[in-house]
């Protein structure tokens, strides 16, 4: 089998994967570059059973995927399962689409609409770029003086990631998240994301223990994976009085800080999964 490993900088995770791979029999791994990437949309130049993206650009990651799949080629994760869960509006709109329990989300276009809309909401509201991943650019807004600022600030900005306003309700999550990860049709593992502050990603400082996969948190997640497509997912859930909330999904999941609290081996994971993708006709 012949395998493309679509990449750019080799993090912690890349080089995870790769030792799996390296550990398989039978399987050609090709290294592919994005950042040395052509591709001819009249002749396939690339010639791969399945493609595993591990690109940290998320248009790079998007268009590459879909370019090989018009030549034929599977790929893991999908360009629709990219183009979902790369926009938290697209994540939104499928999992309401299907019943998924998720924070109050708005949006909203004008600078007037957006405020208008949180003091309709109530505060606090959490305000989010709806392209972006490691809690980047995520601001908690207290109230309207801090709303007219912040507002103000992205309009001023004016690029793609602040010419839309997608506002969600704050949700209290006294010190802690859960991010799991599904690959396939199973939640395979879990982790407690626990901080001071109320972002907790293990990227901003987030302490990680293992959260137990019980039959409900394993059954919301594989419900809300398959709503944007399926594949390799990391959720990030919320818990609350009247049960869990999904607030985010990721198609290129970081794990380097969940192998050790979990006991999965999460790479050897994804590798047997984009395997089998591989192998399917």
């Amino acid at each position: 089998m012949k395998i493309a490993f679509l990449h750019s900088v080799l993090r912690k995770e890349e080089k995870l994967l790769l030792d799996e791979f390296v550990l398989r029999s039978d399987i050609e791994l090709v290294m592919v570059d994005d950042r040395l990437l052509s591709f001819y949309l009249n002749r396939n130049n690339y010639h791969f059973d399945v493609v595993i993206e591990r690109c940290i650009n998320h248009s790079r990651a998007l268009h590459a995927l879909r370019l090989f799949e018009s030549a034929g080629i599977k790929c893991v994760n999908t360009s629709h399962v990219a183009t979902v869960c790369g926009d938290k509006l697209l994540t939104s709109i499928v999992l309401k689409e299907h019943n998924i329990p998720q924070p109050e989300v708005a949006v909203a276009f004008t600078e007037e609409s957006a405020l208008a809309t949180i003091e309709e909401m109530g505060y606090p509201v959490v305000l989010k770029p709806a392209v972006g991943s490691w809690g980047r650019l995520l601001a908690k807004v207290n109230d309207r003086d801090a709303a007219e600022a912040l507002l103000e600030h992205k309009t001023i900005l004016g690029s793609y990631h602040h010419s839309i306003f997608y506002i969600q309700k704050y949700v209290e999550k006294n010190g802690r998240d859960i991010r799991a990860f599904v690959v396939g049709d199973e939640c395979i593992a879990a982790i407690y994301r626990t901080s001071g502050h109320w972002i907790t990603n293990t990227a901003r400082g987030g302490t990680a223990t293992n959260c137990p996969v019980t039959e409900e948190l394993g059954r919301l997640c594989i419900d809300a994976a398959k709503a944007v497509g399926g594949g390799i997912v990391a959720l990030d859930i919320f818990e609350t009085d009247n049960g869990y909330l999904v607030n985010e999904i990721n198609y290129t999941m970081e794990f380097r800080n969940s192998i050790q609290p979990t006991g999965v081996n999460i790479p050897g994971k994804i590798v047997d999964y984009v395997i089998s993708v591989g192998g399917t006709r």
